[in-house]
């Protein structure tokens, strides 16, 4: 069988309820199921540790394991070409025309998308054009190299591999393609989104609250849902917990976070442990239990893995108290599980 590419959205797996890391799952299992790859999948992605597909595929009995060409200094030439451009009027118009270029595209992949939709020909199509523009306001030179430099790297590795399943960014697939001529895109026949699709944009919307959202429906459907791998009954409660905050019951807001952390395990997915406890030791700081508090973010700060924004909660509640009305995004958004 020969490889096949599968698109990665990174952090924007999060905003797509058709399109989450929950649907990624079960298109691999349907892969697998029609004898394409097997457990393992190939990460030729970005280097971002709290990605949500590093705590959904482990929690789904996926092994990952990396390629050449995903590491975190990829773009340091770029990152150099745009601090040398905004030194000048002429390279901050280019910059200007690079970013009106990545819009058009974020605007694309911000759209609903579902499985389908990411691999059609026009979203492909955006892609090249994506690059395509970012070549002619920046030139060819350090502002784009570093990107074909990672292609080359993640072709070389895939090149000896006679079949597989690869998760790459999406944007790359269309060089990807070009650079593999024995790769191919996933065949979506016969896939729907299932449970753990379903079950993934719940956890994901109610880590995202926003104002006109109906909380207690929101609240409902949390609390009538059992969880599974990829999003168990541990996180929802904690999903839940944070509706509780936001409409400042704090009695119930401790009360699922503390049953939350009396369920992790090993089990779970790996950022789980500390966005509970990090919301945990809030909540307790918040009634006035500082002492208490303050273990719960030395317990987050203990753990193997922590989630950036877990941590950075975690930090500054040993610094002051955590008080209501300094509620923030934490734990909600791109560091949300899964």
């Amino acid at each position: 069988m020969p490889l096949t590419l599968l698109p990665d959205l990174g952090d924007l797996l999060r905003l797509h309820p058709q399109f989450n890391s929950g649907t990624v799952v079960e298109l691999l299992r349907h892969l697998r199921a029609n004898g394409v790859g097997g457990a393992e999948v190939l990460w030729a992605s970005g280097p971002d540790p709290d990605h949500p597909l590093r705590d959904a595929l482990p929690a789904a009995r996926f092994t990952v394991r990396e390629l050449p060409g995903s590491g975190a200094d990829a773009g340091a030439d770029h990152a150099q070409l745009v601090s040398f451009l905004e030194q000048y009027p002429q390279g901050r118009a280019r910059l200007r025309e690079a970013a009106q270029a990545e819009q058009a595209f974020v605007a694309i992949l911000t759209a609903p998308l579902t499985a389908p939709r990411a691999l059609s020909a026009e979203v492909l199509a955006a892609a090249r054009d994506y690059h395509a523009a970012l070549r002619a306001a920046l030139g060819e030179g350090p502002g784009t190299h570093w990107r074909a430099r990672r292609l080359e790297e993640v072709a070389a590795a895939l090149a000896p591999v006679e079949d597989g399943l690869v998760l790459v960014p999406l944007d790359d697939l269309p060089d990807l393609l070009e650079r593999l001529p024995g790769a191919r895109l996933p065949d979506l026949t016969g896939f729907e989104p299932g449970e753990t699709s379903r079950l993934r944009a719940l956890a994901d919307r109610a880590w995202q609250l926003r104002e006109d959202d109906d909380l207690a429906a929101l609240l409902d459907a949390l609390e009538r849902e059992t969880g599974d791998t990829v999003t168990p009954k541990a996180e929802l409660e904690a999903a839940a917990a944070g509706v509780y905050l936001a409409v400042g019951d704090l009695d119930s807001a401790r009360a699922l976070l503390e049953r939350a952390a009396h369920a992790l395990t090993d089990e779970v997915p790996r950022s789980l442990p500390g966005l509970v406890l990090a919301r945990l030791g809030q909540v307790r700081d918040a009634q006035g239990d500082r002492e208490l508090a303050e273990r719960t973010y030395r317990a987050v700060l203990a753990l193997n893995y922590v989630p950036q924004v877990a941590r950075e909660a975690a930090e500054a509640g040993l610094r002051e108290p955590f008080r209501l009305e300094g509620l923030g995004p934490a734990p909600q958004g791109p560091a949300s599980p899964g």
